[in-house]
Parts: structure tokens; sequence; C-alpha cells
């Protein structure tokens, strides 16, 4: 399946819509719309994931990834995560470092 990232910024609030399946192949681009929120001098950011398919370990990385570049002031969401995606990131005990809310 194929992926894709989108970033809109309003506000001071960024949001990364995200689909498909976020995996060590498709990380690298996540990666710089992440970079992109930051220099847009975010606080909040909002990763809509409700059509996201699949996330990997790279995938869980890229949540780490985030969490570092836009510091611990910044809130960060990620938003309908599908079930099997959502449990990925609670058995890593990343919705403590994030908030996980349904749609």
């Amino acid at each position: 399946m194929s992926f894709d990232v989108r970033l809109r910024v309003t506000d001071r609030i960024a949001t990364i819509d995200l689909s498909g399946e976020l995996d060590a192949a498709t990380a690298g681009r996540f990666h710089d719309t992440i970079d992109e929120a930051a220099a847009a001098g975010a606080v909040e950011l909002v990763i809509r994931a409700g059509q996201l398919s699949y996330l990997s370990s790279a995938g869980l990385r890229s949540l780490v990834f985030a969490r570092q570049k836009m510091g611990d002031d910044v809130r960060i969401a990620v938003v309908g995560a599908p079930a099997p995606v959502a449990r990925t990131i609670r058995l890593a005990g990343f919705d403590h470092s994030i908030h996980l809310v349904d749609a």
C-alpha cells in the first residue's frame, strides 16, 4: 500500500494527515514533515491517523522523533488511529508520551 503525508499549519497548530503504511520505507517522509511543523513554530501537533493501515517499529521511532523534535512543551495527539495501530502504540508504552485520541 502507498503512503501519503500532508501538513497544514493554522494558528500554530500543525496537523499532519497520514494514510497507508508508516514503516522504514516511508518514515523519512514523515520525519521531513515533522521538521516542517517544528520550523513553523507549532505549539500543538495533531497527527490524524484514521487512514493509517500499518505502523511498524520504524513508525514508532518516527513518533519518538516527533516527540524529541517538537519538544516537551508541544502537545502531540494521535487522533483516530485504527485499533491495530493504537494497539502498537500502547504496547510500546508510547501512549504515555503522546495523547492517543479516538476520532
